[in-house]
């Protein structure tokens, strides 16, 4: 039964992550800066990424950042974008960037899932903040990358008419 549920998940992950890179590739550049909420579109792809990439890790202090890590981008607070009549002047995260972000979260889920216990997945998350277990825990990632594809989605049909396709699985 782990062996499945590790499947599913890492097939879920997947999925979720196929969804964004559908949404990033198909943003056309004029829209590369359009605002999902208060954030630029890219912005809102990165974070996505580097929670997913954060919360793969077994803890915080087991979270080894990649080389195209950006501390300045990593969460919202305190990075809101100036009122919306001023223009986004340049993308604060060049589309290559996420894509290889993308490619990282991809073979990070895979090897980190398969290596799940039923005793790890049963246990703590490995992040204070979040006391549930790591099982529950890895599913809300999931549904954190959906969320933000969702949004981005939005952004794309509104100003778009681009419809990102829903992925059954990885």
């Amino acid at each position: 039964m782990i062996d499945l549920f590790k499947s599913a998940l890492i097939g879920q992950f997947h999925a979720a992550l196929a969804m964004l890179q559908s949404a990033v590739e198909q943003c056309p550049d004029e829209h590369w800066h359009d605002r999902v909420g208060t954030h630029p579109f890219s912005h809102v792809a990165y974070h996505t990424l580097f929670y997913a990439d954060f919360y793969l890790s077994r803890n915080e202090a087991s979270y080894k950042r990649p080389a195209l890590h950006r501390e300045e981008y990593q969460v919202f607070g305190g990075t809101k974008l100036p009122p919306e009549e001023e223009p986004i002047s340049e993308s604060p995260i060049p589309r290559e960037v996420i894509l290889q972000y993308i490619d990282h979260c991809r073979r990070k889920a895979s090897e980190m899932i398969a290596a799940e216990t039923a005793e790890s997945l049963a246990g703590p998350s490995g992040f204070w903040w979040y006391k549930i277990p790591r099982a529950e825990f890895l599913l809300n990632s999931v549904r954190h990358i959906q969320h933000h594809t969702a949004q981005m989605s939005l952004c794309l049909r509104r100003v778009a008419g681009i419809d990102v396709r829903w992925v059954r699985t990885g």
